[in-house]
């Protein structure tokens, strides 16, 4: 008796391997979003730093700027309580330290511990 052997995966292994993959991309569209926000972060931070005169602004006045623009990302982890002012010699040191909890399953969650910090030191409205 001459048997073919047939190469390949079979069901139960390709089955593994789709559960596998899978997962993977549960866990890639919970972590998608909470680095998405991160860097929108980012970007409002840098926007900031263009604004003229942001460097002899009251810190309020810049927090609301900041918020401005993370509501047009639709950003919603970041509270005004995450956001913090340090006085350098050329202007402000702005600091946003803040946490985002993801359930993922059952009781295991994802935690995204999120710290930038963006200079903003430029002064007046003219080109530099």
């Amino acid at each position: 008796m001459n048997y073919k052997r047939q190469g390949g995966i079979t069901l139960i292994s390709f089955l593994i391997v789709l559960g596998v993959v899978g997962f993977a991309a549960f866990v890639g569209m919970k972590l998608f979003p909470m680095y998405q926000e991160y860097y929108s972060v980012k970007s409002s931070m840098k926007g900031l730093e263009s604004e003229p005169g942001i460097g002899d602004m009251d810190p309020s006045k810049i927090q609301d700027l900041f918020f401005r623009r993370l509501y047009i990302n639709y950003s919603e982890n970041v509270k005004p309580n995450n956001v913090k002012f340090e006085r350098t010699d050329g202007g402000w040191l702005m600091r946003v330290n803040y946490e985002v909890r993801r359930p993922l399953v059952g009781n295991l969650d994802v935690v995204g511990r999120f710290d930038t910090t963006q200079e903003l030191t430029r002064r007046g409205g003219g080109l530099e």
